[in-house]
């Protein structure tokens, strides 16, 4: 499962690369390969940190969980599929959640905000998080695993469905607007994630879904824009190349140029 997670996210990267290159949103993109380096260099320090802090201790968690069946799904009488579609949307939900405090909250800002000085998004956004964020999140996966009895398959099955889907909504590929309204029936889509990457505050504070779209719907965080071309991605006061570089990154939650965005 592992291995079919990772194929079939490298396979949707490369394709969503090619995407990029031949029906752009955006077409003046200038440094897509310093740029998309630098994205993929925070990935590599996020990968070797998390697999260092979190691998045991995952491994650790799930033993234990699963030798005294603790947790919600372990006592659940429902068929696999039930239990497995039941974790994946509760997952999700959570990840909703987790993203809307990222933006609500001051001190988790200081850290998500890497994530939006980004000034051309493009797939290897998808990959640009700050380790601290991570971490965070690592941790408080851990609770939900133990609260809810997930399993290894759960995480991985969760996973393997998100990576393309969040790969694919940071794209800069256009996508017909027709064929968007119909995919964000259900899933979340470029033209909803290309205003949360807004530099206009009411639409960085919005769309926050991660698999599912009606999570916005339901916390009325949905928005959207007839004119997506005409959206400028960043964060006021980040102007200069020095924040793209991944030292400049890495530092951007213990600064102060940055506006919060409930300001």
């Amino acid at each position: 499962m592992n291995t079919a997670k990772l194929a079939l996210a490298i396979s949707m990267f490369l394709v969503l690369i090619l995407l990029e290159t031949l029906l752009p949103l955006f077409r003046d993109r200038q440094q897509r390969l310093r740029h998309g380096a630098r994205n993929i260099g925070i990935m590599v320090i996020n990968t070797i940190l998390l697999s260092l802090l979190f691998s045991t201790a995952y491994g650790l968690v799930y033993v234990y969980s699963a030798e005294r069946e603790f947790g919600l799904f372990y006592h659940l009488p429902a068929p696999l599929f039930v239990r497995v579609a039941l974790l994946i949307l509760i997952f999700d939900a959570w990840m909703y959640v987790w993203h809307r405090m990222n933006h609500e909250i001051p001190f988790l800002w200081r850290f998500h905000r890497m994530h939006h000085t980004d000034p051309e998004m493009d797939v290897t956004t998808a990959l640009r998080f700050h380790p601290l964020e991570l971490i965070f999140s690592s941790i408080l996966r851990v609770g939900w695993i133990i609260l809810l009895g997930m399993r290894p398959f759960d995480i991985l099955l969760y996973e393997t469905i998100m990576l393309p889907i969040i790969y694919f909504h940071h794209s800069n590929f256009y996508l017909p607007a027709k064929i968007d309204r119909l995919l964000r029936a259900v899933i979340v889509t470029p033209l909803m994630h290309w205003v949360h990457h807004s530099d206009i505050i009411k639409e960085t504070n919005s769309n926050y879904g991660t698999i599912f779209s009606w999570w916005d719907r339901l916390g009325r965080t949905f928005r959207l824009r007839s004119d997506p071309r005409t959206i400028r991605y960043g964060l006021e006061n980040v102007q200069s190349p020095h924040w793209q570089t991944i030292w400049g990154m890495l530092k951007t939650p213990f600064v102060t140029v940055f506006n919060h965005t409930k300001e």
